[in-house]
């Protein structure tokens, strides 16, 4: 009985001076898809990434619509046309199909290549400028990317705005 009524004592002398400690730790959060969103480093890297792709998806929109234009004639005229014609127009909308579908492949995959690039890109900046604020207004611990968080300790506006003056 005695070494339990230790055990519990020491358990709640423990709980106590850490209950002191939590009460002085300094906890800020920071909502990393609002930086992607809202930070002007990930708007500037949204709009170069949209005109550096935007002609290749000019490009995929164009073949859509031959493919699309393609395929309503052949179902429109299949049983008109000579069976030769038929075989050809065939082929020819399965070759463009597949060039259509290996350039789309491509163009998403180089977009997420570079999205990813961009993206780490802004996520370093943030990462300095978290760093900055945290040792300014001297923080203990600063998360991210957490299931819920009080809307006190949140400090991404201060971020953001960080981000916008170019810290």
């Amino acid at each position: 009985m005695k070494i339990k009524s230790v055990v519990l004592a020491s358990l709640m002398s423990a709980l106590f001076v850490t209950g002191a400690v939590a009460s002085e730790l300094k906890v800020g959060y920071v909502n990393t898809q609002r930086i992607f969103r809202d930070a002007p480093a990930a708007q500037k890297a949204a709009k170069k990434l949209e005109g550096e792709f935007a002609k290749r998806d000019a490009d995929l929109q164009r073949m859509a619509k031959q493919l699309q234009g393609l395929q309503e004639n052949l179902e429109k005229n299949s049983v008109t046309m000579a069976e030769s014609e038929r075989r050809t127009k065939e082929k020819e909308f399965g070759e463009i199909s597949r060039e259509f579908q290996r350039r789309q492949r491509e163009f998403r995959e180089d977009l997420n290549l570079r999205q990813n690039e961009e993206n780490a890109a802004v996520i370093e900046k943030a990462n300095k400028a978290i760093k900055q604020i945290a040792e300014s207004e001297k923080y203990d611990l600063i998360l991210q990317d957490v299931v819920w968080v009080s809307p006190r300790l949140d400090i991404t506006e201060r971020v953001i705005k960080a981000l916008s003056e170019g810290k």
